[in-house]
């Protein structure tokens, strides 16, 4: 029997395994994968988001943010991202590239109603995420769903690394069907 590595349905059901359980898992690596934009000014922005949903059939994921945000602004001139998870126990990155919709108000109330009161704070902060403020404490929070923003990134293209005694690396795409291709790592 051979180990998830080495082939590539192996490969691409443990991305959908590790996605699936940093959904369900708050100390999952893939909790809290790292998403990256283009600024308005052509440089990379990374920041680490939170992953709310993982579906494999739609090849969809989820994460909330403040419709404030420079992640928006950037987003919205163009809606491309890309989101990196290192899993240090299986030596296993996942790199994913997606579309991006951006969904606010009524298309997102059933999903601002699972929000807990404490995470809500995170969605209405005056002045709004990255102004500058006098003192490091100057900003209040207030939710606010009219600043809640579900972020829906359609993925296009996987690329995984395996770092183990033998290294392996595979590139899946959306337009292929994600049948897989072997690259050299």
């Amino acid at each position: 029997m051979s180990e998830w590595f080495e082939t590539l349905a192996g490969l691409h059901d443990q991305v959908w395994q590790r996605l699936g359980r940093g959904v369900a898992d708050r100390r999952a690596p893939g909790r809290q994968p790292t998403l990256a934009t283009v600024s308005a000014d052509g440089w990379p922005e990374a920041r680490t988001v939170v992953l709310r949903r993982a579906e494999r059939p739609a090849a969809l994921l989820e994460v909330y943010t403040d419709s404030m945000s420079d992640k928006i602004a950037s987003l919205g001139r163009l809606p491309r991202a890309a989101l990196h998870v290192w899993e240090p126990k299986l030596d296993f990155q996942m790199r994913l590239q997606a579309d991006v919709t951006l969904l606010q108000g009524d298309a997102v109330a059933n999903r601002w109603e699972s929000v807990p009161d404490i995470a809500r704070l995170s969605y209405g902060v005056t002045p709004p995420p990255g102004a500058p403020i006098a003192a490091a404490l100057d900003y209040d929070k207030t939710p606010d769903q009219s600043r809640f923003c579900v972020l829906s990134l359609t993925l296009t293209h996987i690329d995984v690394v395996h770092l183990g005694d033998a290294h392996r690396r595979a590139a899946f795409r959306a337009d292929d069907g994600w049948a897989g291709q072997w690259l050299v790592p």
